[in-house]
């Protein structure tokens, strides 16, 4: 079943007037509705196009946040291949927020790391909606530390609405877990590629993403804290959360200008959650020009290069 978002209301109304033809054709074999339910399929595709035109910033949020988007475990069984899963941080425990190991990407040996939502209410609340405690951060840590150990060039597939806040990840130092995986991201001395796929929140999604290359999807968003968050502290009201998403200039587009972001991945339209096949092929080609552009350069070059990256965005975004 199709999930539909809030201004795609008149979209889901004619898709479903459109599948209603259609069910009514099958109960009875003489009724013929091909010629209608074309003309409302054609209708829905035109306005599909118009949607998704010009999103807004706030839009281009709840599109990131669409439930049925592919999500990091969909990319990893589909674009890498003999996948080994490491757990632990060995410290704590597991934690099932973030998941990552040894892979290969077109026969190349790499270590993927990301964050992982679920697509179900089982999987959801065995993932914690994809906000990591310290111990999947320190478990990060531990696998960049192999890559780098062992040359392995590292993927990360961001899409998190932050680090998980509760009294439990603070009491094993959720923020000193956070600094060092950001600090972890910037000493490695191998090729670092990471894609925001969904939603980059906070700290969270940066501890992944101090990378050689930063790509996003076209309706991904990457912030330092969500709309709702931003809106409560500015305004003391979550409901302003659209001015805030206009203010924050979270989109792609806008952090490509800014110098944040290298590339931007195409979505099919209507978002990659209306075609899941074409948005992972479209992030294992961008995957595979990436690594490619990094994969002959000497350790010290690529350190160099990506500090040099981060210290230059103060700067585009001051000319911007």
């Amino acid at each position: 079943m199709q999930n539909y978002l809030e201004f795609e209301k008149p979209l889901a109304e004619i898709e479903g007037k459109a599948e209603e033809l259609r069910a009514l054709a099958r109960q009875n074999a003489e009724m013929d509705v091909t010629k209608e339910a074309e003309a409302l399929d054609k209708k829905a595709a035109d306005l599909l196009v118009e949607l998704y035109k010009d999103l807004t910033p706030w839009r281009k949020c709840q599109v990131a946040r669409h439930p049925d988007r592919p999500h990091c475990k969909d990319y990893i069984d589909t674009l890498f291949t003999e996948y080994t899963p490491l757990a632990g941080d060995r410290n704590f425990a597991d934690d099932h927020a973030v998941m990552g190991g040894l892979a290969r990407f077109n026969d190349r040996p790499v270590m993927v790391i990301g964050h992982e939502k679920g697509h179900d209410t089982k999987s959801r609340i065995e993932r914690n909606f994809g906000m990591a405690r310290p111990e999947g951060y320190r478990k990060a840590i531990r696998l960049m530390d192999l890559a780098d150990r062992f040359g392995l060039p590292i993927v990360t597939l961001v899409d998190t609405a932050g680090a998980y806040p509760g009294r439990g990840a603070e009491e094993r130092g959720a923020s000193e877990a956070i600094a060092r995986s950001t600090e972890k991201c910037l000493q490695v001395k191998v090729p670092l590629v990471s894609i925001v796929i969904g939603e980059g929140g906070s700290g969270g999604a940066v501890a992944f993403a101090g990378a050689n290359r930063v790509a996003m999807l076209e309706h991904s968003i990457f912030s330092v804290i969500t709309p709702e968050g931003c809106a409560s502290i500015l305004w003391r009201d979550a409901n302003k959360m659209r001015e805030a998403a206009e203010a924050m200039r979270l989109t792609a587009q806008d952090l490509v200008d800014l110098g944040v972001s290298d590339l931007i991945i195409p979505e099919p339209v209507g978002g990659a959650q209306r075609d899941r096949a074409a948005t992972i092929a479209n992030v294992g080609t961008a995957l595979e020009k990436m690594l490619r552009e990094l994969e002959e350069k000497s350790p010290e070059v690529i350190l160099q290069e990506r500090r040099q990256k981060f210290l230059e965005i103060g700067e585009k975004g001051l000319a911007a």
